[in-house]
């Protein structure tokens, strides 16, 4: 029987690094590839990402609902996570509370051959007690599914503001709102082992990265870095947010610059976006080469960042 140590050292490279690739997307995929994409469409991409792009990757996260038949064609050296909450949110209740997969529970993603569950939190720290109590009850409650099977818990937490839409606006308070979301959930009671965030800056706004308004200089945002880092004891590791490959490697550089201790990625849309629009193009031929080709040259380039920017992690 796999031991809970064995399976978190199982979603690592050989040098401890966590270099994962996410096709968990439902509905972002359902909107790249035509909302009338017929599910067995939508299994297939993914199945074709598995196949061509885990060779090159210590593990990959995918979802319960379409992701199984891309699980069994994973490389056999890759890893596997799987997401448990369901896509999206109810937009017409404010809090975007998260929800669960009906037919899914930790026991079930274990015998089904998952080394890590995974869930996603959309969190503003300062929404209220009414809404993160009920947000924080929730996480604990999956914690103790993760124990009770010794699954590994990664959790992923994403941050918004409840009354602010504007991205420069909101670019503004993003460095604390990340920063103290880190801090509440990697208390203790919420049984994490790998926090996956959000880089803590809008890049965009960055000196020397932005194309327009500048809001953060180089010092500045290496300082959230630094203090993002200093945040939690746990391992943590970036998600691509679906920005380019280019900026996505450019911004793990600078996260390394800044004194951030990161021990990976987990790197969705950057590495494989190109491959939606083959797919409409020119179907399954056509999106094997895009794979084999740019999306391959994707995820070997962020993988010899990696070796050079992160932090290798030690499970105990």
């Amino acid at each position: 029987m796999t031991t809970k140590q064995e399976k978190l050292n199982h979603l690592c490279d050989k040098n401890g690094i966590i270099g994962a690739l996410a096709i968990d997307q439902r509905g972002a995929l359902r909107r790249m590839l035509g909302e009338d994409t017929p599910v067995a469409e939508l299994e297939n991409f993914k199945v074709l990402v598995s196949k061509y792009l885990t060779p090159y990757a210590s593990s990959i996260l995918l979802d319960p609902e379409l992701g199984w038949k891309a699980a069994g064609t994973r490389d056999k050296n890759a890893g596997l996570l799987v997401a448990y909450e369901k896509t999206g949110y109810d937009k017409t209740v404010p809090g975007r509370f998260p929800d669960l997969v009906e037919n899914v529970s930790v026991q079930r993603l274990k015998a089904n051959g998952a080394d890590a569950v995974k869930i996603l939190l959309y969190v503003d720290i300062d929404e209220g007690k009414e809404v993160n109590d009920i947000k924080e009850a929730f996480i604990e409650r999956i914690a103790s599914e993760c124990k009770a099977e010794e699954m590994p818990f990664f959790l992923e937490l994403v941050s918004y503001d409840a009354n602010i839409t504007d991205e420069k606006e909101y670019a503004i308070l993003k460095p604390r709102k990340v920063i103290d979301a880190m801090k509440v959930y990697s208390q203790e009671r919420f049984g994490v082992d790998v926090l996956k965030v959000e880089v803590p800056v809008n890049m965009k706004y960055v000196e020397s990265f932005a194309e327009g308004e500048i809001l953060y200089s180089r010092e500045e945002a290496a300082a959230f870095y630094k203090e993002q880092s200093e945040a939690t004891h746990l391992p943590f590791i970036f998600l691509s947010a679906g920005v380019s490959a280019q900026l996505f490697q450019e911004t793990l550089r600078f996260a390394k610059d800044s004194g951030s201790t990161f021990n990976g990625v987990l790197c969705g849309r950057a590495t494989w976006a190109g491959a939606t629009k083959a797919y409409q193009e020119g179907g399954e031929a056509t999106t094997i080469k895009w794979l084999e080709t740019v999306g391959k040259q994707n995820i070997v380039e962020l993988n010899a960042v990696l070796q050079e920017t992160a932090t290798p992690v030690v499970f105990k």
